[in-house]
């Protein structure tokens, strides 16, 4: 018997993350070109509200002067940021779907 190279936590956790599937009975099925397409222009009119995101916000940071303004501009960034990421995750989960 051959010696085998010892795994990374990376591999054994998807070794597990596999059984779990196979035991709960979910399949995995390859994404198509166009799946893969349709993913990747998600992602990337994602990047690009993020970019709009930290753009605007750079903008409006440099007339906050009090220290509640930053506060409130800063938490409306986070949930613009958090918006756009889970719409982003929405589109691609309907995408692998097949939806």
């Amino acid at each position: 018997m051959a010696e085998e190279e010892p795994k990374s936590a990376f591999e054994i956790a998807m070794e597990r993350l596999r059984k779990q599937d196979a035991d709960a009975g979910v399949s995995e099925q390859p994404l198509t070109d166009s799946q893969r397409q349709q993913i990747a222009e998600a992602r990337k009119i994602c990047d690009a509200k993020l970019a709009e995101i930290e753009i605007l916000f750079k903008g409006k940071l440099a007339a906050v002067a009090d220290q509640d303004a930053l506060q409130t501009l800063d938490a409306a960034r986070k949930r613009d940021i958090q918006h756009a990421t889970d719409e982003r995750d929405r589109k691609i989960a309907k995408i692998r779907a097949g939806k």
